[in-house]
């Protein structure tokens, strides 16, 4: 397994596999790696001849006053976790080499980043969209392989590979949660214990909310009041969305009908916590 820092070295790499008509699977991540991320390198391994992740802590999605410093690294024990995967290159760039001094471009997916996590991030998903392309030019994978946890990013990157004519593959898996039904994040981390048993909230109110689905309820709001109650029922649950959208354009939905995405954001303490439900009905 190869670390490879230096952006012309990755290009280079990633130019000699293509010359021998090898396929290159990667996996974009911030490190501080859990089993999500272990299971998106695993199928990627299985699906490419060569498997690449980054390991970068980005820091324009992160705004003022968010957690970009203390957001949790461990490259170490990173490393053994990769090789264990299969892992062929990790390549782990230098923030100043990413944005060197001057530097003034930034890709922007219109509607679909200013709602949900986006309205309550300004500029996450600039910073994401951003980044992401600058990763897919240098890495120049044939197949990119995301989390549905954090399924607005998907949708987000899934547009802009389309908009921008990328020769390449996104792959939306499954959340991988914990035995109780949290959703994995480098985030939980952060958490108590009595914040990651009041967590497990979220889940069950995504499954409250797909339930009443199924049984044929049609008013979103009926369903977002009863999310809402389950949350706010555990102490120190602060809300920051709930919402009920359309997969495609991610707006607000008045009725319950096609393919939607149940989502929700909350805080446990100054932890926010993201996850999410797909249902079509």
């Amino acid at each position: 397994m190869k670390v490879i820092s230096d952006i012309q070295q990755m290009q280079a790499w990633s130019k000699e596999i293509h010359r021998r008509r090898k396929t290159i699977g990667f996996v974009p991540t911030m490190g501080y790696l859990h089993e999500g991320h272990l299971s998106l390198m695993r199928r990627a391994r299985k699906e490419n001849d060569e498997l690449v992740i980054s390991i970068f802590v980005n820091p324009t999605q992160f705004g003022p006053g968010e957690d970009f410093k203390r957001y949790p690294r461990n490259f170490s024990r990173d490393k053994e976790l990769s090789k264990s995967c299969g892992v062929d290159v990790i390549f782990y760039p230098r923030a100043r080499d990413m944005y060197p001094q001057g530097y003034k471009t930034c890709v922007d997916v219109e509607d679909l980043s200013n709602v949900l996590c986006g309205a309550s991030r300004p500029g996450h998903f600039r910073g994401v969209s951003t980044v992401v392309l600058k990763l897919f030019n240098i890495v120049q994978p044939d197949a990119a392989y995301f989390g549905r946890k954090d399924a607005q990013q998907a949708i987000v990157v899934e547009k802009m590979v389309k908009d921008l004519n990328l020769a390449l593959r996104i792959k939306t898996l499954p959340t991988i949660r914990e035995k109780e039904g949290l959703a994995l994040s480098s985030r939980n981390t952060y958490l108590n214990k009595q914040q990651r048993e009041n967590a497990v909230i979220l889940y069950k109110s995504l499954q409250t909310a797909v339930g009443m689905i199924q049984s044929g309820h049609k008013d979103p709001r009926k369903i977002i009041a009863q999310m809402r109650k389950m949350i706010k029922s555990r102490r120190g649950a602060r809300i920051d969305y709930i919402r009920i959208v359309d997969i495609r354009s991610l707006t607000e939905v008045k009725r319950i009908k096609g393919r939607l995405l149940i989502a929700v954001a909350v805080f446990f303490g100054k932890t926010r916590l993201i996850d999410n439900a797909i249902i079509r009905a």
